[in-house]
Parts: C-alpha cells; structure tokens; sequence
C-alpha cells in the first residue's frame, strides 16, 4: 500500500492484487452485509439528516493503495486537506504502524474477494492522537475494469450516539404505557404503537394507510383530525386535547376518555413528515373528576334546598320550592303530592295496601314538555290505586325507582291512559319517587321523572340524593300543614267571638273587617261591635287586648260581653268605661285599648269616650277627612283611670272610621305618617259604599305578613 505516487497503478512491495489474500479477517459480511446487530438504514431519520447527523466521510483509494478522492468531511474526520490527502497512501497517511498489518489484511479482502467490511478501526489523526472511526469499506470497478475500495467513515461517538438514540426511541415507542402513532401529512396512520393497538383493540395493520376517523367510528374524531392539520400547518405543540368516545377495545365499558397531544415532524431543510401523537388513557381520572364534580353539585344542591326549601309556613309554597329545587338539577319534571287525610289531620280511611287519595300540591318541569300536562294540576285530589308507583311509595315508606321505564311501566306511573301517550311523546324513560316523611310519619311522595333533555337514568346516588332533600322538604310541609290546622282553628274561634254583619239601624249604616294576623298562628285579641240601643241610638265599639293567644281572646270574649251588657244599660260613654276598667283589673293579664262611641241619630251627633285607642276619622259629607280630638285616657285595666265623653257632629252623609292599631302600625314608618295617609285614604273613599271603604283600606294599609290583627269599622249616618 506504499509507494511512489503515479497515474495508474504500481505494484511494488506490499502492493495488494486482486485475489491474494487469505480468506480470514473479522467482522466480515458476505455479500454487503455489515457487522451483525449492528444498524444499517437509520429508518428513523431522513437521509440528509442523518448524514449530517453522523458527519460521513467518503475516501476512495485504488488498487495500489493511495487516495484517488477525498470528500470535505474526511478533512473533518482526519485533519487533512484535500491536497494533503490525494494521491498519498492511505496506510502511511492515516494508519499506525503498530494498525497497519491489520489494515492491509483488511483492504486485501476488500480489493481481493469483494466483500464488504464495517466495522471500528483506530486511525491517525493529523495532529497525532489516534481516533476510533466507524468504517463501510466496500470494492468499486470503474468502466475500464479497475478496481478501487471506497470507504464510508463516521466517528465512533456520533455512530454511539445515533444507535443509543434509535435504541431509545425503539423502546419508547414498544414498551411506553403511553399510546403512539404517525400520521403523515394526509393524516393516515404510519406507525402505531402496542399501546395504541391496545387502546384501540386494533392491530396495527388495521391503522397503517388509514386516518383515524376511519379506524375509529366511535369517536367523534373530526376535532383530532382538525387539530392535527393545525400542528401540521404551524408546527405549535397541541397538548392535552379531551377526547370521549368507546373503541373496540372495550364495546361494554361505556364512554372512555383520552388526553391527545399533538407535535409536528420535521426533516432537514424544515421538511414536514407528518404529525406524531402521544395518547394518554385519562378514563378513570376524567370518572373520578366527574364524580367529585357531581358531588359538588350535590353539595351545592343540598345547600340551596337548606336555603330555599320550608321559607314559610305554607304547605303549598313549602312544596312548590322543593319542586323548584330539583327541576332541572335533578329531575326534569317533579311532582310534590300529599295525602289528602295529612293535610285534614286525620287517619287514612283506606286500608294499608289498598288505593290511596292524593292532593297534588306542586309541579315544576325544566322545560316545556308535554309530560306536565300529564301530571295532576296542583289543587286537585286524586284516588290511585294499589298498583300505582307512588301509591307503593307511600305505603312502604322507601323510595321506588324504574331505572329504565318501559311501555309496560308508564300506566303505573301516568294518572290515566291520556297521560301515558303524554310521558311517551314526552320521552320519558326513568321515574324516581321517594316519600315525603316527618316525625315518622309518611305525609306523601316527591315523583321525578327525566326524559328526553337527560339522557342519563336515575342511579343509586339520586336516591340518595333525593331522599336527602325529600327529608327536609318534609320537616317544612309538616310544620306548615300543623301551623294551618293551628291558625285556622285560631282564626275560627276568633270569628266566633266576633259579631256578625253589623244590623240594621235607624239612621246608620254600617260596615266592618277582621283579619287575623299573618305571621302568627296565635290568636288575637282585637274586636268590634254594633249594639242597639234604645231610642234608635246604636252603640259602636272598637278594641284591642293587649297580647295574643287563648287568653287575650278570652279576654275580649269577656270585654266583648260586658260592653253589651252595660251599653245595655243605656249608660254615658265614660261610665261603661269605667265599669270596664274595673273589670279588666280583675282579669290576670289583661290590658286592652277600647273606643266607645254612642249615635244618637235625633241629634246628629255622637258621644264618644277613648280609653288609650288610636283616634277615629271623620269624614264629613261636605269638608276633608280628618282625626276626631280626643281626651284619650288610660288603657282598661290599669285602674283607676279618667275618661272624658266628647260630642262630635255626625250629621246625615258623615262617615266615622273606627280601628286597631294592625290597621296602621308598621316597623319602618312612623305612626303619625301612618295615620296621615288612613286620614287621606279615608277621604279618597268618600265616594264609595261602605263595602268597598273598607276592603279599599285594608288593600291600601295593610302589609304582608302583618303580625297583629286587625279590627276595622265604618259607619255613616242616612239622618
């Protein structure tokens, strides 16, 4: 391989010919082959890169050993120049002597049997150190039939480098738990990982030429293709994008869920190769997200029931806020029905197992559906039967539930047969009824329905949930439907100690209200009443006992009863009060505000006497309306106090209004602001029947839940 340098060949000592050498060396490869396990493509790389990447040098050297071509990169690889390499011999360029035997015995197979040999073999650098390089050594014959080894030369690190890359890239792609795929730039499938196989429950065979929307019919996979084709147009990363569906991986499991991210391939020169894809199986961290989300708004539902549910002590509107509640959140339609025998406080006449008398009490749909129609409108009472749902739900006091409701399910559900086409146009397809209990006792049911706006059935945890907030609605109907039997029975027994429509009198005409308080269930001590008197004269009289409860009406039943007794009597106005004080003292508890008024229509005139009442109103039949002065004394039962008897003018179209302080008294306007405006309402009246003064007053004065009763009388004088 040494010797002088020439034109063509020369063979001196040490000169290699074709076919003189032994047929040994190590790491041969018969017919092209490379050093076995050793790579050979790169098919990971394009071609460019991975030259650039491994920095190949190509040499040629001629049958008598010296460099006839020297690429750019061999300068890279040896540290010599072109002109300092070409037409030198290679093994006194680039070899040491202690390597050169080895190299000549190497080139002689090369040259001599055509093989081909890759391998490591330490060469000299220009600068004198001695570098391992990665060789494919391989014969050439040029037109004329001369012979010459071409040598493809890398470094040995940068070979390394490249192999332990491709290696890891080898073992990510096959063993990651992650999914993996290639797409090219028409976004069909080129590689696939066994992960992604499992994911999909595909081969990769099935994928390979395919885009994902063809391979997976169920997933919605038109916003994966529409993201791919945006990385590959702008080459920005997409992470995470949330994908549902079910693959043929697992057609029973239900919905799954994925995290996609997507990242643009690119070749040398900026070359775009398609997309590549990591596929992340999120399926029990979305359930479990979903799950906690929807304990959340369990949570929040319950909280909101707390808060909303049982405001006041109306049945009615303590059902029409669970029904409220639970639509949409819950339920899509929601019924609020009660036994009828629960709101009259009395025992069911029905037998345990047989049909049971419903009053609907509220409705409520998200929407609007044809399935409210089907329910009982609010008010109504209706008689199911044994084999109804919410009959069995009352009955056995546990809730009922029809996951999936079917044809033969809706008659047991629906009211009638008009009302199961209704469900069934409806879409309904699950139905929920858990009963309404309090202190034990089963008050009715809460129904709920889902139809075709919520897809998903009822499950165990809406039992639950419903059962929860059925609980608590039920603690509020029980208190109110208790706080009405209470209030009635104390407003009836109210009414019966009060007078009638006032009679008819000579000269007088007359019209009064009682309305019972609307924030108390007590009873109330206020009262009116109309007395005839002799000589056409009428007694009129308002008072109110101070408290409430069984003893301020017992109180005013006693008042009451006196008044008439000693009006009777044909006394002054000041004299029936004084013997009322006096019978007040003696009654424990008892203190009460009375105005005694006398209508004498032969004078024209009325005598009136104030035992601490707010003062009546005179509306005269020509002139504005206006407060009667006078000397009000100490409320009865105090004792011994002084009353004074007025006489003011009641001539023929006079009015003299007559009240109780829940008339007037509010918490956020004074007394004297009240009584202006009765003063001015009183004087707007003037032109309408007694009747409509009154119901007028009451509309104008008197405020929701007002917390005291209230006593109103009118009278005018005809002579």
């Amino acid at each position: 391989m040494e010797g002088a340098a020439g034109s063509g060949p020369v063979r001196e000592e040490g000169s290699v010919t074709a076919g003189s050498f032994p047929e040994t060396g190590t790491g041969t490869e018969e017919g092209g082959g490379g050093v076995p396990g050793r790579p050979v493509g790169g098919a990971a790389f394009g071609a460019r890169g991975l030259l650039d990447v491994l920095g190949v040098a190509a040499v040629v050297v001629d049958a008598a050993g010296r460099i006839v071509l020297w690429s750019p990169q061999a300068e890279t690889l040896f540290g010599y120049r072109a002109d300092e390499a070409l037409g030198q011999y290679v093994a006194r360029l680039i070899v040491g002597e202690e390597h050169r035997a080895e190299a000549m015995r190497l080139f002689g197979e090369v040259l001599g049997r055509g093989t081909t040999w890759a391998g490591t073999f330490p060469i000299r650098h220009k600068d004198g150190s001695t570098r391992e390089l990665e060789f494919r050594n391989m014969r050439l014959t040029d037109d004329v039939g001369d012979l010459y080894a071409l040598g493809i030369v890398a470094d040995r690190s940068a070979v390394d480098r490249v192999e332990t890359e491709l290696a890891l890239s080898d073992r990510l792609v096959d063993q990651s738990p992650l999914g993996l795929a290639v797409l090219d730039t028409e976004l069909r499938y080129v590689l696939v990982n066994p992960a992604l196989e499992r994911f999909n429950g595909l081969p990769a065979a099935l994928h390979l030429g395919k885009r994902p929307s063809e391979v997976l019919p169920g997933v919605d996979a038109a916003p994966l293709e529409a993201a791919a084709r945006q990385v590959l147009e702008t080459g920005k990363p997409l992470l995470d994008l949330q994908v549902m569906g079910a693959t043929p991986a697992d057609p029973g499991g239900g919905e799954h869920a994925w995290s996609v991210s997507f990242y643009r391939l690119e070749a040398a020169g900026d070359r775009v190769l398609g997309v590549a894809a990591w596929i992340v199986d999120v399926t029990e961290r979305h359930r479990a997200d979903a799950a906690a989300d929807r304990s959340r708004r369990r949570l929040a539902l319950v909280a909101d029931a707390s808060a909303r549910v049982g405001t006041t002590l109306e049945v009615e509107r303590t059902a029409d806020e669970l029904a409220t509640v639970v639509v949409p959140a819950l339920a899509d339609i929601a019924a609020v029905d009660v036994l009828d025998s629960v709101l009259t406080l009395r025992r069911p006449d029905a037998p345990e197992q047989g049909p049971a008398l419903f009053r609907a009490l509220a409705v409520q749909a998200g929407h609007e559906t044809e399935a409210l129609a089907a329910a009982d409108p609010p008010g109504s009472v209706a008689l199911y039967g044994a084999d109804r749902l919410v009959t069995r739900c009352v009955q056995t006091g546990r809730p009922v539930l029809v996951a999936r409701v079917g044809a033969e399910d809706l008659p047991r559900i629906a009211r009638g047969p008009e009302a199961v086409g209704l469900l069934a146009r409806a879409g309904v397809h699950s139905y929920l009824a858990v009963p309404l209990i309090a202190r034990g006792e089963v008050l009715g049911a809460l129904d709920l329905k889902r139809d075709r706006h919520n897809p998903l059935p009822f499950d165990a945890d809406d039992v639950l949930l419903a059962v929860e907030l059925a609980a608590r609605a039920a603690v509020g109907i029980d208190n109110a439907r208790w706080y009405q039997n209470v209030r009635n029975a104390a407003v009836t027994l109210q009414r019966s100690l009060l007078p009638g429509d006032p009679p008819d009198r000579p000269g007088l005409e007359a019209a009064a209200r009682y309305q019972p308080a609307q924030a108390s269930s007590e009873v109330g001590g206020d009262w009116y009443d109309v007395i005839a008197l002799p000589d056409e004269k009428t007694a009129l009289v308002v008072g109110d006992v101070m408290g409430s409860g069984i003893d301020a009406a017992a109180t005013m039943g006693r008042l009451r009863t006196a008044t008439r007794a000693f009006a009777d009597l044909d006394l002054s106005p000041t004299q029936v009060l004084r013997h009322l004080d006096r019978i007040a003292v003696g009654l424990e508890h008892s203190i009460a505000t009375c105005l005694f008024a006398v209508h004498d229509p032969r004078r024209g005139r009325c005598r009136i006497a104030n035992a601490g009442h707010l003062p009546p109103v005179r509306l005269p039949a020509e002139g504005p309306a206006q407060l009667v002065g006078l000397s009000t004394g100490v409320p009865l039962g105090v004792g011994g106090g002084t009353f004074r008897t007025a006489r003011v003018p009641f001539l023929p179209g006079d009015r003299l209004v007559l009240y109780t302080d829940g008339l007037i008294e509010t918490r956020d306007t004074s007394i004297d602001d009240r009584i202006a405006l009765l003063v001015t309402l009183v004087d707007a009246t003037r032109e309408l029947p007694l009747e409509e003064s009154c119901d007028r007053l009451l509309r104008e004065l008197r405020r929701p839940g007002a917390p005291d009763d209230v006593a109103l009388l009118i009278a005018r004088s005809t002579r």
